[in-house]
């Protein structure tokens, strides 16, 4: 229950500590947080898979701060480790380079930069156990001069210079990749919005889905009125207002219900695309849609969903869309899914990457998972994007946000 009470995961700033193997990676969160969150040992690699953990840092608000491995771990299993690592910058809004302020500098460190500057994410390089070295300052100056930048003098063990790299850290987080409004800059004070939820086989137990919740809250931030309703009451419940809509936002699967139901002078849309304004560039998941003209039977389509749950009769992603999606074709697809985290390294054998709306991941994991797709020239598009068109009504879904 306290979990539902928390900012949720994909909407947190996401902080990621990184660097060589006993570097002190996992003692410098310690020392941020102020709490024994990362096991910390001598023993090279005692970080394994990244860790994640939920605080806030006051005045940047919410923020996640991941401890992953060192990245000169070895072996075949220390090579799956750097694979999380990796997989961990694509979603990183701001990374921290630990560097041992008594070793050289190392092509790893080198690597570290040149892959955070080609993905535009803000870092940080953090020289640790300073308290080590005989002339800090002359150190310091010799890293500065090696990197080319300023490097910040820190000792997680003293607990010196940590208070430096947290307002440093709330100073450079990317203000770019902070969550945008969902919906609320689509209506005014006082607006009337119409959420359409339906509830099957696939809806979680005793509550409505993330967002859900999210729209609902843009809503009340617009000082504007919520009115939910399941697919069956919509027009029923059109009727029974006094003055149209502002906006009817409605669960992508009803989409073809919704559209009946709604007056075409009503506005509408679904929570999915709205997410997918949210938290990626919308235009280039519209344009994907496109790719569905170019299928044949046969080809193969990933279907990358960013939450885990157990696929029920009616399951959105593996049920309906690809039930749908053989209709238009005329033939089965080859589809191939990956939940959670898990994103493929290459997806150039794709011809078409279908996205859930991403409120379980950040902004900058969303554009990292669409320039991947940009740079090898396959097309991406979003859930509700893709049943919109599937229908034939992407114009109308896509039209509250013509001019925004």
């Amino acid at each position: 229950m306290a979990e539902m009470n928390q900012t949720p995961k994909g909407m947190r700033v996401h902080i990621g500590i990184f660097g060589r193997r006993n570097a002190g990676k996992s003692s410098v969160i310690n020392a941020l947080t102020k709490q024994n969150i990362a096991l910390v040992s001598d023993v090279a690699g005692t970080t394994t898979d990244p860790v994640f953990k939920a605080m806030e840092i006051l005045p940047l608000g919410p923020v996640m701060i991941i401890d992953t491995a060192g990245i000169d771990d070895i072996g075949d299993l220390g090579k799956l480790r750097i694979g999380k690592t990796k997989e961990v910058m694509t979603k990183t809004d701001v990374a921290v380079i630990v560097i041992d302020a008594a070793n050289d500098v190392s092509d790893f460190e080198r690597s570290l930069v040149s892959e955070f500057k080609k993905l535009g994410t803000t870092y940080i390089l953090a020289a640790n156990k300073i308290e080590t070295v005989a002339d800090p300052a002359e150190r310091i100056a010799f890293l500065d001069k090696a990197f080319g930048e300023k490097v910040v003098p820190i000792s997680a063990l003293k607990k010196k210079g940590i208070d430096e790299l947290r307002s440093l850290i709330v100073k450079t987080a990317p203000e770019a990749f902070e969550d945008g409004p969902m919906l609320r800059d689509l209506v005014k004070e006082g607006d009337t919005v119409v959420l359409c939820v339906p509830i099957d086989t696939a809806a979680p137990k005793g509550r409505i889905i993330l967002p859900q919740v999210h729209a609902i809250r843009d809503i009340l931030d617009a000082n504007a009125k919520a009115v939910v309703v399941k697919e069956n009451q919509l027009a029923e419940q059109l009727d029974n207002l006094k003055e149209p809509p502002a906006l009817v936002v409605t669960d992508s699967q009803v989409f073809a219900k919704a559209d009946r139901a709604v007056p075409k002078e009503i506005p509408l849309t679904s929570l999915s695309i709205l997410m997918a304004r949210q938290k990626g560039n919308l235009s280039g998941l519209a344009a994907g849609a496109k790719a569905v003209e170019n299928l044949k039977p046969g080809d193969k389509v990933l279907i990358a969903e960013a939450c885990t749950h157990v696929c029920q009769a009616e399951d959105i992603g593996r049920v309906k869309i690809p039930a749908w999606l053989n209709k238009k074709v005329g033939g089965e697809l080859n589809y191939e899914w990956y939940t959670g985290d898990s994103f493929p390294e290459d997806v150039s054998s794709y011809k078409l990457v279908i996205h859930c709306g991403a409120c379980m991941i950040n902004r900058r994991a969303m554009l990292s998972r669409q320039k991947k797709c940009a740079e090898t020239g396959v097309s991406i598009v979003n859930y509700g994007v893709l049943i919109s068109y599937l229908h034939g009504i992407m114009d109308r879904a896509m039209s509250p946000m013509k001019d925004n």
